[in-house]
């Protein structure tokens, strides 16, 4: 309403004041929208990204019955029944492991923890 008022009492060069000053008013505008899009965009490269690294580590998960985790979960099942029957509870004796069944479990475990770590110290140095 001023305005009208002003441009029609003002001629043109209160007209040219006010065509600048809505000039001026359109140009911050225009910058909160791009300001808005590039927050918005911001949001969605951070959600991808999260989305991206949530399914790294499902992959790096991988599927429960693979036979490294069988041969795994065979072991840590015997080494379960030795600590928690046989020492904490007194229930029972095992007969300790020998020859090659022994090695064999040593190297499983070993493999199990050692293959983690290693992974782990890989993608730390590949970074």
């Amino acid at each position: 309403m001023w305005m009208a008022i002003l441009s029609f009492l003002g001629g043109p060069v209160i007209k040219g004041l006010i065509d600048a000053y809505q000039a001026k008013l359109k140009a911050g505008n225009l910058e909160s929208r791009i300001a808005a899009d590039l927050a918005a965009s911001e949001i969605a490269a951070q959600t991808a990204e999260a989305e991206a690294q949530n399914q790294l580590k499902l992959a790096e998960i991988g599927h429960p019955w693979e036979p490294e985790k069988l041969a795994f979960y065979v072991t840590l099942t015997f080494y379960a029944k030795c600590v928690v029957w046989d020492k904490v509870l007194g229930l029972g004796t095992t007969p300790q492991l020998a020859g090659d069944v022994s090695t064999w479990a040593g190297m499983i475990m070993g493999f199990y923890f050692g293959k983690r770590t290693f992974e782990n110290v890989a993608r730390i140095i590949r970074r």
